[in-house]
C-alpha cells in the first residue's frame, strides 16, 4: 500500500511554506524546494518561458525573486490543503495589493521534504495582478 502525506505533515508544511512567502524572505522560501524543481505556472508563460515551466533551483530563485520585488505587498492567505500520495495541494488566496487578488492552488510533489515538481493554477477575481507582476 502507498502511504498517503500524513494531514499534519500536509498542513504544517502549507503552513510554513505560506509564512515564508508572506516574510518575503527568498532563502527561507527557496528552503522547501529541491535542486531539480520545476514548476510549471500560466504566470511563467506570461512572464517569458516559452513552456510555462520554470526548471532548477537558480531559475527558479531568479523567478521568485522577480516577482517578490514586483509585489512588494504580497500575501498569501491559505484556505486549504489537500494531502495526497507524495504531495500536498495548497490552496490560498493570493494578495497583490489594493483590489488586486488571485485565488490559487498549486499542487506539489515532494522528496525528502522537499518541493521536487509543481503544477500552479489561478483564478483571477477583480483587479488581479498582471503576469509581469505575479510571483
Amino acid at each position: 500500500m502507498v502511504a498517503t502525506m500524513q494531514r499534519e505533515a500536509a498542513e504544517d508544511f502549507a503552513q510554513e511554506w505560506v509564512e515564508a512567502f508572506n516574510s518575503h524572505d527568498l532563502d527561507r522560501i527557496m528552503s522547501h524546494y529541491a535542486s531539480d524543481i520545476t514548476l510549471t505556472s500560466p504566470f511563467a508563460a506570461a512572464r517569458g518561458h516559452a513552456d510555462g515551466t520554470v526548471s532548477g533551483r537558480d531559475a527558479l530563485r531568479d523567478y521568485l525573486a522577480a516577482g517578490l520585488a514586483a509585489n512588494p505587498q504580497l500575501r498569501f492567505d491559505l484556505k486549504a490543503v489537500y494531502a495526497g500520495v507524495h504531495s500536498v495541494v495548497v490552496h490560498y488566496l493570493a494578495n497583490f495589493g489594493p483590489g488586486r487578488s488571485s485565488l490559487s492552488a498549486e499542487m506539489m510533489e515532494l522528496d525528502g521534504g522537499l518541493v521536487t515538481r509543481v503544477v500552479a493554477h489561478y483564478e483571477r477575481l477583480p483587479g488581479p495582478a498582471t503576469p509581469e507582476e505575479a510571483p
